[in-house]
């Protein structure tokens, strides 16, 4: 019996495209909403600001249902294992890392648009969806709080980017260092 030569192999498991597409709009649009927050909050008071704080605002309950989408998702269709050859490679570190860095994402896509909606409730502005749908307060206004939640969005906020550009990274590795074939798995298509 001979083995399988490699055009003849099974192909490696592939994300559903549901997965796929919460990837990549997630992705995208985290890097997106970060991108104008950087922007606005450095812009003096203005119809523009308040018009880029109104869609920032809109933009991260958009984010936070893509969340809830996403994990829901992921909790009723397993993502695909690594192949085989890639986790027996792979250092201990890198699994720790592989794995942690996905669960802080998925802690982050809920933390900084929840503590963004509390601290707009805090601050007394509250959000209204694309100018038709009130949210209700995630807190009391209260001036003080305000203050202290501040801070932990855009710390938050930061981290998240910080982890999104390190998965990156860890992708780029996996397709221009390694040449394993781990990000076809993510792209949209037919796999290889």
């Amino acid at each position: 019996m001979t083995t399988p030569s490699p055009s003849h192999t099974a192909p490696e498991p592939r994300y559903t495209l549901v997965a796929i597409v919460l990837h990549w709009v997630l992705g995208l649009a985290i890097l997106a909403v970060f991108a104008v927050g950087l922007y606005m909050a450095d812009l003096p008071f203005s119809p523009t600001r308040l018009k880029l704080y109104n869609w920032h605002k809109w933009a991260g309950t958009t984010l936070l249902a893509l969340a809830v989408l996403r994990l829901v998702w992921r909790l009723t269709h397993r993502p695909p294992a690594l192949p085989s050859a890639i986790a027996t490679a792979m250092p201990k570190w890198q699994h720790w890392a592989h794995h942690g860095t996905h669960v802080a994402l998925y802690a982050l896509f809920f933390a900084v648009p929840l503590i963004g909606w509390a601290y707009s409730s805090a601050a007394g502005f509250p959000i209204v969806v694309f100018g038709v749908l009130p949210l209700p307060d995630f807190v009391p206004a209260d001036k003080a709080l305000a203050e202290l939640i501040k801070p932990w969005h855009e710390i938050s906020a930061f981290a998240l980017v910080g982890l999104a550009l390190l998965h990156i990274a860890a992708a780029l590795k996996h397709q221009w260092i390694d040449r394993d074939g781990l990000v076809q798995r993510m792209l949209p298509g037919r796999g290889r």
